[in-house]
């Protein structure tokens, strides 16, 4: 029988993480992200036709079906949904390896950008870089060796038009070239205020200038501001939201990763789908958040290379049933694109439960990315095939080897990478 191209048979999956339980199209919370209801036992197969999962049962009732076809065995191997990073600033020049020493000799975030480092020396690498296309091309590869298999990618370090159109078309290149990779392009001009401009200059400009030229472009899927007291207002992220929603994008946002600004509360107030970072927005805050059906990014790389203690709340999300999730948050200072460790950090400094992590890096990202349709961070009947066969019999693991990718082997729409 010449073998058939469209089809693939996966047989003998150890332990299979589905995060499918409940309404699909919403983030899993509470005792339902560590719930078993979450796993199919030892023993399942499935079958995928043209990248989709088109049945999924125990490993003898699909080798009976499909006798006389080629199957794939799994060998035992634990099985989980492809990662979700919804958090990745993606492309940017320019090496900030330096600033370590400056934050070990107590200069804060905005101490180091005041003396020409941090984002705007980024910024000025990156508008004299010519070839974003091969920056992208790679850093996806690598997210993708890690188990990746949906990502969100941000501009933001052009802060001037051109660039920014310049890195948002590198995304749209990537979106050809990677067709199988679901891709989330967000425009993040908004980000920190040019050397050149003041605040206002730099609003108006945003406003008036770089929003239509984006707009016009048509590739970004979302707008993100950095709502933080030093960087942009309420009153500036409102507008600049205001118009891109007019515009037809969602919004993501920056909010309260150095002090409590009330990001997070005008997140819920504005419909944003996700506000990251959000370490020290107030309870009042998050429970309105999750009332709007805002889900909280934690991002734990990041007070992880900024040597801080205070992590995320997540272990507070999940006793007060707040959806949230967990991205690499990828960019010049925390220069990973690994979602297990993320996992790790989440498990190791957290206390979150490695299947709870796991719900946080799969499936509730995937319902900030997908427009309505449950078809990423999830392994059913209709979802993309994308998934991890881990190189153990646990589901556990994948969070536990910080050191090194616990991933065997990575499939998106049913193919291997």
């Amino acid at each position: 029988m010449a073998p058939d191209t469209r089809r693939r048979i996966f047989v003998n999956a150890g332990p299979i993480a589905h995060m499918s339980g409940s309404e699909v199209t919403k983030p899993l919370v509470g005792k339902q992200m560590s719930s078993e209801d979450q796993i199919y036992s030892d023993g399942m197969g499935f079958v995928v036709i043209d990248g989709y999962f088109s049945q999924i049962a125990p490993t003898e009732e699909i080798k009976t079906e499909y006798s006389g076809h080629e199957t794939y065995d799994l060998q035992g191997r634990a099985i989980i949904p492809g990662f979700v990073d919804a958090h990745t600033h993606l492309l940017w020049s320019g090496d900030r390896s330096a600033e370590m020493r400056m934050r070990q000799q107590g200069m804060s975030y905005a101490d180091i950008a005041a003396a020409g480092g941090g984002i705007r020396y980024t910024v000025e690498k990156t508008r004299a870089n010519l070839d974003f296309e091969a920056i992208a091309e790679s850093r996806i590869r690598t997210a993708i060796s890690m188990g990746t298999t949906s990502i969100e990618v941000k501009s933001g370090y052009g802060l001037d038009t051109v660039t920014e159109l310049r890195m948002l078309e590198a995304y749209a290149r990537m979106k050809e070239k990677f067709a199988d990779v679901s891709m989330h392009i967000t425009w993040m001009g908004a980000h920190d205020v040019p050397s050149e401009m003041t605040q206002k200059e730099y609003v108006d400009s945003l406003l008036s200038n770089q929003l239509p030229a984006v707009l016009e472009q048509g590739f970004a899927d979302s707008v993100d501001v950095f709502c933080e007291p030093g960087w942009f207002t309420i009153e500036d992220t409102v507008q600049i939201c205001d118009a891109a929603v007019d515009g037809g994008l969602s919004v993501r946002l920056h909010v309260d990763e150095f002090v409590d600004g009330g990001g997070l509360d005008l997140a819920a107030e504005i419909g944003a789908r996700t506000a990251d970072h959000a370490i020290h927005s107030d309870d009042d805050a998050r429970a309105k958040a999750a009332a709007a059906g805002t889900v909280q990014g934690f991002l734990p790389g990041t007070p992880y290379v900024l040597g801080s203690n205070h992590w995320p709340p997540a272990k507070q999300c999940v006793e007060n049933e707040w959806p949230w999730s967990l991205a690499s948050d990828f960019n010049p200072n925390c220069q990973s694109l690994s979602m297990p460790m993320a996992g790790s950090l989440a498990a190791h400094r957290m206390g979150v439960d490695p299947l709870e992590a796991l719900a946080a890096s799969t499936r509730n990202p995937a319902t900030t990315m997908n427009n309505g349709s449950m078809v990423d961070g999830i392994i059913a009947i209709g979802a993309k095939a994308n998934f991890n066969v881990l190189h153990s019999h646990l589901i556990e693991s994948w969070c536990q080897t910080p050191g090194q990718s616990p991933i065997s082997e990575t499939y998106i729409m049913g193919k291997r990478y």
